[in-house]
Order: structure tokens, then C-alpha cells, then sequence
């Protein structure tokens, strides 16, 4: 497909070509051996000492022979000094005069060898020996500027582009790349601690027969070898209790969960949460573990167990409140929902202004209420518990009370964090449970649960006493980042199709009567549709193919007016 280049991508073009001429390749396949990077050459400053850096050229001030460059590598900046003389030692002074004065750019990387010294102003600095062209930037990138009062011009802040290219968004903006390093630190923060706990790491499958475990409507696909529906997994529950079935004693994955749903500041179709599972354990003892937890992976990111979410200053220092949600909507709402039907609850719904839909169940009905009333009222780290059995349909039964289930939800900033069971592990009651589900999805509750007769199966065999926690990764890290879009913690977020314009190509062009000699040039020289080129003046393309042939010494005869005149004809 063709493309429309700018006039500084052209340029960038030509020097690469310029490159090539002098002998130099602009993209070399061999390895470069890096032996430092710019913040340890920082951080542990020695004058003196010879070093090799790579990384682009972000800044360069050219004074005369002597010139300062900024370069940047994966870890930050530092400053270069390149002399014409010491560079070029001998008489050919063309890598300095040529190469880096002219043919490098904004955005190249670049390989130098040198050695550390301190500027007269006092800037680490490094003097440049040797100096290797790694890769040419043939699209400019963005150019930010800071002003002495350290105000930022020309940001890249556009979120429609930094999330559609975000290769742009790490070079140019050094905190989104701070972001992505704390994400990492929070999944291995996370690993440790449950490794630690002797728990096993595995992984189970994205592609499912039946999409279970959690209440979603899922993306279905085909596989055509077994001619058979297939859904991207929603959640990886079943099969982790598979493996408790099978006789480990605890387990848990980093799933890539997708779910068919809207999107918004909060949720992706396809996110990451962690679930594990822990035989012969409770909800209670969950609460102990999740708190514990969360207050590690604090520490180990931030230092400290307080971090600021928006304008809220919130503590994950364990212990955490525990509040039954009924207790929480009566709080809140002043109605006491505990032995209400159906019915009652959407009358319930109406008096709250609480949107509800025909197909919703009980369950719905509540979590409804919740949502709309209650959570966002929940800062401070708090577990939600005892939640309606309705809500719960892989849920024991609660001990103390048959119309709850032993469920917590994880409220932070008023927003759900984590979700727990105590796990139902009784098969006759859980294929109850997904009947009553299955009824609801004929009523057009496209988020109910299918029935998974395998899953039954295998509770048939016996599942001890379990429990099982799901916590979503990236509402983590928007928490530990301090960020209220889930597409800033997401390198790369779901998005609509970019829209790309598609430009004639040289037999567009051929087709009209152009030889194909001037054909694949007539682009370049500033025609980009063959529509406006057939309605522009012969007199015109005349005179600029011919400075164009003549700029860019073209072996080919010069365009005759007549010949333009019967292209256009």
C-alpha cells in the first residue's frame, strides 16, 4: 500500500540513501556490545573511564566542530560531546562533518565508544572516540519541549494516539514508561510472595468448550479441524479447581481473561487477573492472606503501604474493615433487603432509581443496588462479605445463614479489586446452582453461566474444602500508578480499527498514460491523487517533474508539455 511522506520523511529518506552511498549501512545486523547504561553512568559518575552507550539521539547542538548531543537508552539520559577532531583523527573528517552534522537525526540510534569527563559548567559528560550508526528514524518523532520555567510545549498527550502508537508515548513521555516498571514490579511482587507460600504457578486454557466461571458474555470462535464453537475464557476458575480436584494443595495463574462487554476508563475486553486456590482453607482465612498480601506488594513497589488514588490518600496497611453487604446497602440506602423477593427488590430499584432490565434475577437485582448506591462509597481498602446466594452460584453456602454465600469482594477507592469464595464443592447443589443459571440464560441473561458437565464430573470425585481469589491486575496497577484509566496501565489498549487512507500506486498512474519510467516518481514529486493530478495544469506538472528529475538527478529523458497534455487528455 502506498503511503503519503511529509516532507521531513522525505528528507529522512535521502539521507539514509546517503548513508548507503558512503559506505554506510543504516540498519547493520551485527551485535553491538553495550557495556553501560546512562543512569548507572549517572549514578556512579568516574572521570576517566572508558565507555560504550547506545540509544537515540534525542537533542543535538551543533557548534561548529565541536558539538553536545542527548543520548537516551531503555534507563534515561546522558550527554555526549562530540569533537570534530577527536572523532575524526585522521584527514577524512566525514563521519563528523557528513554523518552527524547532516545525516543523523532526531530519533536514530546511535553506538558510541568514549570516555567520561565533567564539562566546564559541571555536566557528566561523554567524549565521543567512536561513533556507529545502529538504526534510522525515517518518521520524525514528536518534539517536547521544556522551557527554563520547566513548562512542557508540544506534548504528545493526545490519548487517541499514544494509546494507538504507544512506541511514541515511551520514548517521548518518560513517566509512561515509569508506569509499565511498576506493573512489572506488581506481578513479581505478587509471584514471590505466592511462590513463597508454596503454591504452584501453572496455566490453563484461553479456548474453552464452555465459558465458565464468572458471570460474562463471552467472544466465541470456530475451530474448523474439530468443526466446533469455541469461546476466549472468561475466567480460568474451573479449571484451576480441576487441579484441587486433582490433588494439589494450592495453585494459581496470571490468566489473560477476555470479556465481550462495553469498555470504558475501567474495564478492557481482555485484562489480567491473578486466581489462585488453596485446599483446606475459607473465605476468612482468605481475608488474612489477600490483606497480607496487597500490603507486601505496596512495600516492595512503593516503600510504604500508603499511596495516593486521585485526590485519596489510601493505606493498604492490613488489617482491612470486613462489612456484610447487606449491612452495606442498609448503611447506605436505609432499606433492609435481606428477606426480599424478587419482586420486592424491583420495587426497591424504582424507589432508588436504580436501572433494572426483565431478564435480571434476584442476584442481578442486588448486585444492581450495590453498584449504584453503595460501592463508591468504599475508599479505604474494605471487604464486602456474606453476599446473597442469588449472586454466587459457585459459592458455598454460608454456615450461619442459608440465603448468603461465603463470598468477599475487595472495595478500594470504590471500586471492586478482588472477589473470594469460600468454594462449593458439593456437586449435587452445584448442579442446582447452574440450572438455575442455565434458566436465567434462557430468560436472555446473556452474562449467566452455561452448565459444564465436565466441571460436575469432576467435583463427583471430591473437592475438599477450598478457597479461591481472583484479583484483577490491571485495576492494581491503575491503584499503585495512581491512574484513573485502565488504558494507561495497558500497553496496548482495545481500540476501533484505525482508519488508513489508501493513496494510488505508479499503476494508477500507468493506467492514465504516464510511462511507468516517470510513473513510480510522480508520487514523490507531489501528486498523491489521480484525480487532482488530471485536473491540475499541464503547464504546472510540467514544470515540477522536470525540477523534480533535475533535483533528484534522474536518469531518465525530461517530461515534453506534450506528453503532459496527452497523459491529461
Amino acid at each position: 500500500m502506498s503511503q503519503r511522506l511529509s516532507e521531513q520523511e522525505i528528507q529522512r529518506r535521502e539521507s539514509l540513501n546517503a548513508m548507503r552511498q558512503l559506505g554506510i549501512e543504516p540498519f547493520p545486523a551485527a551485535q553491538y556490545h553495550v557495556d553501560t547504561l546512562a543512569s548507572s553512568l549517572k549514578q556512579n559518575f568516574q572521570e576517566g573511564k572508558q565507555v560504550c552507550l547506545a540509544g537515540r539521539i534525542m537533542i543535538k547542538r551543533i557548534q561548529g566542530k565541536a558539538s553536545f548531543c542527548t543520548l537516551k537508552d531503555s534507563s534515561g539520559t546522558f550527554q555526549l560531546y562530540i569533537n570534530r577532531d577527536i572523532l575524526c583523527p585522521d584527514e577524512d573528517k566525514t563521519m563528523y562533518n557528513v554523518v552527524f552534522k547532516k545525516l543523523l537525526d532526531f530519533g536514530d540510534f546511535i553506538g558510541i565508544k568514549g570516555e567520561t569527563f565533567t564539562t566546564q559548567v559541571g555536566e557528566p559528560s561523554v567524549k565521543v572516540t567512536e561513533l556507529t550508526v545502529l538504526g534510522k528514524s525515517v518518521k520524525p518523532l514528536p518534539v517536547v519541549k521544556e522551557d527554563e520555567d520547566g513548562k512542557i510545549h508540544d506534548a504528545f498527550t493526545d490519548p487517541e494516539l499514544r494509546y494507538r502508537m504507544r512506541y511514541v508515548d515511551l520514548v517521548v513521555n518518560d513517566h509512561v514508561k515509569d508506569t509499565f516498571i511498576k506493573r512489572s514490579k506488581i506481578i513479581s511482587a505478587m509471584r514471590k510472595y505466592l511462590t513463597d507460600k508454596g503454591y504452584l504457578e501453572v496455566e490453563t486454557p484461553i479456548l474453552q468448550t464452555i465459558p465458565g466461571g464468572a458471570a460474562a458474555r463471552p467472544f466465541i470462535t470456530h475451530h474448523n479441524a474439530l468443526d466446533t464453537p469455541l469461546y476466549l475464557r472468561i475466567a480460568n476458575e474451573l479449571y484451576l479447581k480441576r487441579l484441587i480436584v486433582g490433588g494439589f494443595d494450592g495453585v494459581f495463574e496470571f490468566a489473560k481473561d477476555f470479556r465481550n462487554e462495553g469498555m470504558d476508563r475501567t474495564h478492557n475486553p481482555e485484562f489480567t487477573q491473578m486466581e489462585m486456590y488453596v485446599s483446606y482453607k475459607d473465605y476468612n482465612w482468605m481475608m488474612d492472606f489477600t490483606e497480607s498480601m496487597l500490603e507486601y506488594i505496596c512495600m516492595e513497589v512503593h516503600g510504604t503501604t500508603d499511596v495516593m488514588i486521585g485526590e485519596n490518600k489510601v493505606s493498604f496497611k492490613a488489617p482491612f474493615p470486613r462489612v456484610p453487604m447487606i449491612k452495606a446497602i442498609l448503611d447506605h440506602t436505609g432499606i433492609d433487603i435481606a428477606d426480599m423477593d424478587e419482586k420486592g427488590l424491583r420495587e426497591v430499584c424504582d424507589q432508588l432509581g436504580v436501572e433494572h432490565e426483565p431478564s435480571m434475577g434476584k442476584g442481578k437485582l442486588i448486585d444492581e443496588i450495590f453498584g449504584e448506591k453503595c460501592e463508591g462509597n468504599y475508599i479505604q481498602p474494605t471487604f464486602i462479605t456474606d453476599y446473597p446466594i442469588e449472586m454466587s452460584p459457585l459459592c458455598k453456602v454460608h454456615r450461619d445463614n442459608p440465603e448468603l454465600t461465603e463470598r468477599f469482594e475487595l472495595m478500594v477507592n470504590g471500586k471492586e479489586l478482588a472477589n473470594a469464595y469460600s468454594e462449593l464443592n458439593d456437586p449435587i447443589d452445584q448442579r442446582a446452582r447452574f440450572e438455575e443459571q442455565a434458566a436465567l440464560l434462557e430468560r436472555g441473561d446473556t452474562e449467566a453461566m452455561f452448565i459444564d458437565q465436565d466441571f460436575l464430573r469432576a467435583l463427583e470425585y471430591g473437592m475438599p474444602p477450598t478457597s479461591g481469589m481472583g484479583i484483577g491486575i490491571d485495576r492494581l496497577t491503575m491503584f499503585l500508578t495512581n491512574n484513573s484509566s485502565i488504558q494507561e496501565v495497558l500497553f496496548f489498549p482495545q481500540m476501533r480499527p484505525e482508519k488508513v487512507e489508501v493513496l494510488p500506486t505508479p499503476a494508477d498512474f500507468v493506467n492514465i498514460g504516464v510511462p511507468s519510467e516517470w510513473a513510480e516518481h510522480i508520487m514523490e514529486a507531489g501528486y498523491h491523487d489521480v484525480n487532482a493530478f488530471k485536473s491540475a495544469k499541464a503547464t504546472a506538472i510540467h514544470q515540477q517533474l522536470n525540477g523534480y528529475r533535475k533535483k533528484n538527478k534522474l536518469d531518465i529523458p525530461a517530461v515534453q508539455l506534450a506528453d503532459v497534455e496527452s497523459w491529461l487528455a
